[in-house]
């Protein structure tokens, strides 16, 4: 770790635990990293590949950003980002937004558009691994939205193997809480954007991330505890 230093440093350790706690990465994959053009997925890229100096396996990172059509692309933002780091990339343009009727545009539809186009790209590279942004704090908030909007108790798996295994999604950030993030895209001087979604700021997903700030102003660790909590089921409770 001798070569990172500051709050990369702290994030890389959380990232390394993350990898050897769920086996993510292994020798020789081909690892697309989705990059949407925040916070969180340029932490990622660069963390992926500023470790491959140092960590034990060999592995090659393959950057890939949806272009979804919305007005603020950043996608020419993006491709002088790709060609500083350096990293092998791809912009992949979508026809979904100006197919589709405006009413018909929320978070879950993006969002599956975005992993339909990733899901592809990566099968047509030969990508084995898609490595994706999200985070403790994506995760914790994931749980509260299925309690309170589907009525079950589940969260967003660090590792996820779809497609009998022929595509395994992996969440390197998942023990790295967004705070942290934040403190790094400032000291590297990231050029993050924020979503270019008009829903973004009215969506449930933005709602819970205001009920745990709030929360947190009593209960200092409540992130924490709905975090282990989808670890300790007491099934003896359970209906």
């Amino acid at each position: 770790m001798g070569l990172l230093q500051g709050t990369e440093y702290y994030i890389s350790k959380r990232i390394g635990k993350a990898i050897m706690d769920y086996n993510m990465l292994a020798e020789g994959d081909k690892v697309a990293v989705a990059v949407s053009g925040g916070k969180d997925s340029l932490t990622l890229l660069r963390l992926l590949l500023d470790r491959r100096a140092f960590v034990p396996i060999n592995y090659e990172v393959i950057a890939l950003h949806v272009d979804m059509g919305y007005p603020k692309s950043v996608s020419l933002k993006l491709e002088r980002h790709f060609k500083k780091l350096k990293v092998d990339y791809r912009i992949i343009k979508s026809d979904a937004l100006k197919n589709t009727e405006k009413s018909k545009i929320n978070c879950f539809w993006c969002s599956w558009n975005r992993r339909k186009e990733l899901f592809l790209a990566s099968d047509r590279l030969g990508c084995s691994k898609i490595a994706l942004g999200h985070h403790m704090d994506d995760i914790i908030e994931t749980v509260l939205l299925n309690l309170f909007f589907q009525g079950e108790i589940s969260g967003m798996l660090p590792k996820q193997e779809l497609f009998k295994g022929k595509i395994t999604l992996i969440r390197p950030l998942a023990y790295v809480e967004e705070r942290l993030i934040k403190r790094f895209a400032k000291e590297a001087g990231l050029g993050h954007e924020g979503c270019a979604c008009p829903h973004s700021e009215i969506s449930n997903r933005a709602r819970m991330g205001r009920i745990i700030g709030g929360l947190e102003k009593v209960c200092p660790d409540v992130k924490k505890n709905i975090f282990r909590s989808v670890k300790r089921i007491k099934e003896d409770y359970l209906l």
